[in-house]
């Protein structure tokens, strides 16, 4: 131990860096704001400034090696701007004349550019996300939120779906997405191929994988609060644009200057109509396995639409009050004929997510502020399968899922010093989630049903501490009682921060959290095998409330462009329900109460050299469960458990032009082995036991920015990209359907990942 201080002690001294440290800088007229960007990335700094301070400014600096102070001294003299260095690291603009105004210090952000300009890492271990500002990802050409999170470590996508994501080997279902304040259940457009959020509204997110404010519940895994625009717009703002699957158009309104704006958006799927390459790539992805795929003489009609709208009011400096309004839906109506039997066959499928949030922020005076809102969450599901004989309907099986889902919350934030902080909150939800499927055929018969209403009541409180001498803190504890359920449960978090020297600095988190609503896999029959699964409540028999503890250690090292991050965590859940189906465990159909293991490292290095962005991550996650009635007591490899992944880029940036080029490499996913017996497949050796080939693809973006005009603000941007390069056909999901009844054959279902996609996208600004 001696000796690994010894060491420690001398290492720490290489890591210390001097702000007036010489770096090689170079600027040819280049334009302020790209300036400040470069600046920031070589000398690890950060700015802070009003957009109008530096609209219309370039500036040019001869090639050499320069101290942070020469550069701001340089830029001073050629803006006319002031530039006040706060703490070493935090630099003020501001105009000459306003050079004694007071200032705060910017204290959250740790690593700028994370893994592309407007994705930002901060003190707590959380991600801001920025899509207007957002660079230029591989495999994207919009700013979308969520495939954009599944390039950062500890997030992986094993089904190439945009929200069906594990983080840090949770499932899908344990993520929760919130849109200004409103719980958002739709998986995505094209059975999740297709981001439910338009990727083009300008809003802020936050991404958070671990060490979570108490005032978030619900959920086990990870957070995705998006903020759209609270700003209030005082000129007129539109864009539309098309790729290769939908078109979209924003606008943004000024009612009252100053006081009152409106942003709204709206996106359709034009695939009806105009059938692109990219969308059959998408198409051969989703229905594969499906009749959809078997039948060619099948008419297959599908769409998609969102919109979102949002109301900005602030009558005076310390209010704000905002309404937003959120629509998701998608239809699917597919009809086949047998001709050798005249039958035909009719599939209806429709999905719907309708959310409306209302808040208002007051700023009662320097010291306290208070938040409050209500939201409304309406998601429902209904498939349909409908025989007809003779133009005469003979049957119809219905698959449902509702979820309504509403509350009321306040939050009171108190800053007591410049040093501890303090937060005090109340939430209160009602869930009401319910499921069934019926099958018709003379008689109506419900094959399998449930309907669950949940009240919660929380309060929360939490302790914010920083001290740069010593450590930042922040604790907070949650009390949740579930009504129906007459169950408490208590929620504390710990996030601790500590800055070693200007460019090392270490973090660590613990965490509880109780969910009551998830995902289960369908028991009974579905023609169209497309969404198998329904949200269920918690109802303390056959699915308790699930539980996790979560634990991180980590630390970052940053360095004139170089990133280097590490985080190592564990993760405990409990009440896991798991559906045993027959095949598996003959004797024992239903679900199943266990607890699932998680071990996990994620690695994150970065380095900005000429204009070139270059990342690589690795992440390893080792994942086990265990039930007592599956595979004899036996743990074994979650379906979550893909034990290493690695992702790298490269990206150049040049005036307009942008390139991206990423790889990815995972280790397969495990799968359940079956064997080919007399009455056919057997189920011999347990659960998960195979393990998938090993996926990895190539993907490339390109976007162009340019003005159309001199004498107006209209702009254009281009851009294309290609998803699978190489066109590897890899082998992403081994699953087994059927044996819904004793005469029903079990039938093996492969899935490959999407073949080389090639999109373009095209947007003007205005």
């Amino acid at each position: 131990m001696r000796l690994i201080y010894i060491l420690v002690l001398m290492l720490l001294p290489t890591l210390a860096f001097s702000q007036e440290e010489a770096f090689y800088i170079e600027f040819d007229d280049v334009n302020l704001k790209d300036a400040i960007e470069n600046i920031e990335n070589t000398y690890d700094v950060l700015f802070s400034f009003k957009d109008d301070y530096v609209k219309d400014k370039s500036v040019s600096l001869s090639g050499m090696k320069r101290t942070l102070s020469e550069v701001l001294y340089e830029l001073k003299t050629q803006t006319n701007l002031n530039y006040q260095l706060v703490e070493k690291r935090y630099i003020i603009v501001s105009l000459v004349e306003d050079v004694n105004m007071a200032t705060s210090t910017l204290d959250k952000v740790v690593v700028k550019s994370y893994i592309a300009k407007g994705i930002e890492k901060n003190r707590d271990g959380t991600y801001n996300l920025y899509p207007a500002q957002l660079g230029i990802l591989p495999g994207l050409i919009e700013p979308d939120v969520l495939e954009s999170i599944q390039l950062l470590p500890g997030v992986l996508s094993p089904n190439e779906t945009a929200s069906g994501f594990f983080v840090r080997g949770g499932y899908a279902d344990q993520n929760r997405l919130i849109w200004d304040g409103i719980n958002i259940y739709h998986k995505g457009h094209l059975f999740g191929m297709i981001s439910p959020l338009n990727p083009n509204v300008a809003s802020e997110i936050k991404f958070i994988n671990k060490g979570s404010h108490v005032r978030y519940g619900e959920r086990l895994s990870s957070v995705i609060d998006i903020n759209s625009k609270n700003e209030i717009t005082n000129n007129l703002r539109a864009e539309i644009g098309v790729n290769g699957v939908n078109a979209d158009a924003i606008l943004e309104l000024p009612i009252i200057k100053d006081k009152l704006s409106v942003q709204a958006s709206l996106r359709h799927s034009y695939i009806n109509q105009l059938e692109t390459f990219t969308f059959d790539q998408l198409a051969d992805k989703v229905f594969e396995s499906t009749k959809i795929s078997q039948n060619e003489s099948g008419d297959n009609d599908f769409s998609f639409l969102d919109y979102n709208i949002k109301l900005n009011y602030r009558p005076n400096a310390s209010n704000h009050l905002f309404a937003s309004i959120i629509n998701i839906d998608n239809q699917l109506d597919y009809t086949s004929n047998e001709s050798d039997t005249n039958r035909d066959f009719n599939d209806l499928l429709t999905i719907r997510n309708t959310g409306y949030g209302a808040g208002w922020n007051i700023i009662w005076n320097d010291k306290l502020k208070q938040s409050t809102q209500a939201f409304f969450s309406d998601y429902s599901f209904n498939y349909n399968f409908i025989t007809f004989e003779n133009s005469t309907q003979v049957s119809d099986f219905e698959k449902r899922n509702t979820i309504f889902d509403s509350g009321v919350s306040t939050e009171l934030s108190y800053r007591a010093s410049d040093r501890f902080n303090f937060d005090f909150g109340y939430q209160y939800t009602l869930k009401d989630v319910a499921y069934a499927f019926i099958n018709t055929t003379n008689l109506s018969f419900v094959l399998d049903s449930e309907q669950q209403i949940v009240q919660t009541h929380s309060a929360y409180s939490n302790i914010n501490y920083k001290n740069p001498k010593l450590f930042d803190l922040s604790f907070g504890l949650r009390g949740t009682y579930f009504q129906e359920l007459d169950a408490v449960r208590l929620e504390p978090r710990l996030l601790v921060f500590k800055d070693l020297n200007e460019r090392f600095k270490l973090q660590a988190s613990a965490e509880i959290k109780n969910q009551i609503i998830n995902e289960i896999d369908e028991t009974v029959f579905s023609d169209l095998s497309l969404e198998n699964r329904v949200w269920r409540l918690a109802n303390g028999d056959n699915s308790p409330i699930i539980n996790s503890k979560h634990a991180s250690l980590g630390f970052i090292y940053s360095k004139s462009g170089f990133s280097f991050d590490a985080d190592t965590y564990y993760k405990r859940l409990e009440n896991v329900s798991a559906l045993s189906l027959g095949y598996l465990n003959p004797e024992n159909i239903g679900f199943n109460i266990g607890s699932q293991d998680i071990f996990g490292v994620d690695v994150f290095l970065k380095k900005q050299f000429n204009g070139f962005d270059s990342w690589i991550s690795y992440s390893y996650n080792r994942a086990r469960s265990q039930f007592n009635d599956l595979n004899d007591g036996r743990s074994f490899k979650s379906k979550s458990n893909i034990t290493h992944a690695v992702s790298s880029a490269l990206s150049y940036k040049l005036n307009g032009f942008q390139v991206a080029l990423g790889w990815k490499w995972q280790t397969g996913r495990p799968y359940t082995v079956a064997d080919e017996g007399a009455d056919g497949l057997e189920f011999n050796n347990g659960v998960n036991t195979g393990q998938l080939p090993v996926y990895h693809r190539l993907d490339l973006s390109s976007t162009y920015t340019f003005k159309l005009s001199q004498h107006n603000k209209l702009r254009g941007k281009v851009g294309v990209s290609i998803r699978n390069l190489y066109n590897r056909n890899n082998l992403i999901s081994r699953e087994y359907r059927g044996n819904n009844s004793l005469n029903d054959p079990v039938e093996l279902i492969e899935r490959f990942s999407i073949g080389i996609t090639p999109n373009f996208m095209f947007r003007l600004y205005w």
